[in-house]
């Protein structure tokens, strides 16, 4: 929703000044759809010239990304350190039933309170994969922390590519907007015979090349390719928060300090209170005592 506002705001306001200003649209207008063409054409056919169709799928999804924001919101981080914490107190006390688990998450009960955890691919393996392999004797907190950093490291590049694809593009557009303008001054000089007034439209519609490749990049495509790498950055603290309880479990602090830890990390706008995190815990220990009954 900010990202159409501030689009509509850098429209409104940019050419809003043109013309309050003296300018006149007509010029802009009647060469838009040219330059836009020239323009725009060469910077789409050099980013499928520059990428593969991954990458290519991924930033139509990341472009409806900038308009829900991230993925990860309050609730589920919440969820996610509930999850946690009964996975790590069930480590403890009876590793031989979390086995059950985390080799079948999908008929898990403890996984399927957790849905939009379980729907993550990526953070349910995380999360069953190094639980695993601690029940495998590999429990060295520092190598495990090690491994599963490359693991997220290796991931955030790949989300992240499509917004490095895009700031290229964006970089791009400026020289594009003077091929243009120059195409536009090759027309106007074949014209030369022309009077002076034809000839001040015709310079005016070839400047329109560089401003729009101007424009389209420092306020259309870089603020997007700004947005999508903010959003991934947002929503990597949910799996980085994966790896700090499963460290802290591994370093045999109690389940909640583990929760604790990892509810310390989640970024403040969205990390939830110490009491919401406690009133959900505790609601899981009074479910735990009644099935125990």
């Amino acid at each position: 929703m900010f990202t159409l506002v501030g689009l509509c705001v850098v429209i409104v306001t940019v050419f809003g000044g043109y013309t309050l200003a003296g300018g006149h649209l007509s010029i802009i207008l009647a060469a838009l759809p040219f330059e836009l063409l020239i323009i725009g054409g060469a910077g789409i056919g050099t980013f499928v010239m520059a990428n593969d169709t991954t990458v290519l799928k991924q930033v139509v999804g990341d472009l409806v990304l900038t308009l829900k924001g991230p993925r990860w919101r309050r609730q589920d981080y919440t969820a996610l350190l509930c999850l946690l914490f009964e996975l790590v107190r069930l480590a403890r006390t009876d590793p031989m039933a979390l086995e059950g688990h985390i080799e079948d998450p999908e008929t898990s009960e403890i996984f399927g309170r957790y849905p939009q955890v379980r729907s993550d691919r990526f953070a349910l393996a995380l999360i069953c994969d190094y639980l695993r392999a601690a029940s495998m004797s590999f429990d060295d907190p520092h190598q495990v922390g090690e491994v599963m950093e490359r693991d997220l490291e290796l991931r955030q590049a790949e989300s992240l590519r499509p917004a490095v694809a895009m700031q290229t593009v964006t970089d791009a557009l400026p020289a594009l907007g003077i091929v243009a303008a120059v195409l536009g001054v090759i027309k106007t000089m074949a014209s030369i015979d022309q009077p002076p007034a034809v000839l001040g439209k015709m310079i005016g519609s070839a400047l329109v090349g560089t401003f729009l490749g101007v424009f389209l990049s420092y306020c259309v495509t870089g603020p997007l390719a700004a947005r999508i790498r903010t959003t991934h950055e947002d929503d990597h603290r949910f799996y980085t928060l994966i790896r700090d309880v499963l460290v802290a479990y591994l370093h045999r602090h109690a389940p909640s300090v583990c929760v604790e830890i990892g509810r310390k990390n989640v970024p403040g706008a969205i990390r939830p209170e110490f009491a919401e995190v406690e009133q959900a815990l505790n609601a899981l220990k009074v479910h735990a005592a009644k099935q125990a009954a």
